[in-house]
């Protein structure tokens, strides 16, 4: 696979990404800082790092399924490999300029 099409698989990913919410914040998963790495190999599995907003949360098994199922039907990818990381832990720095104005820290 060439470099450009591994970036619009990327691209397209993250946009997938963007689809899916965390349950407990009003904004989407990407926005909030909780993916870390999207990597796609030369197989066409998307490789992805992500975190929670706290390791304790209850929908966690939710919502690492869900970005498993979107992500793994993407055109382009053919599987998911996710994995879940608290390393760094999470906190409000990492949200993006858009969701620190959608929740008000902007």
């Amino acid at each position: 696979m060439d470099p450009a099409e591994q970036l619009e698989i990327e691209t397209r990913i993250g946009e997938v990404l963007k689809s899916i919410y965390d349950p407990e914040i009003p904004v989407n998963i990407y926005d909030l800082g909780l993916i870390y790495e999207i990597n796609v190999d030369d197989e066409q599995v998307a490789h992805i790092i992500m975190t929670l907003t706290a390791p304790n949360c209850p929908m966690a098994d939710e919502l690492l399924e869900e970005v498993k199922y979107k992500v793994g039907g993407t055109k382009g990818v053919k599987d998911c490999d996710l994995k879940l990381t608290f390393n760094p832990p999470w906190d409000k720095s990492m949200l993006s300029d858009e969701a620190k104005l959608e929740l008000g820290f902007l």
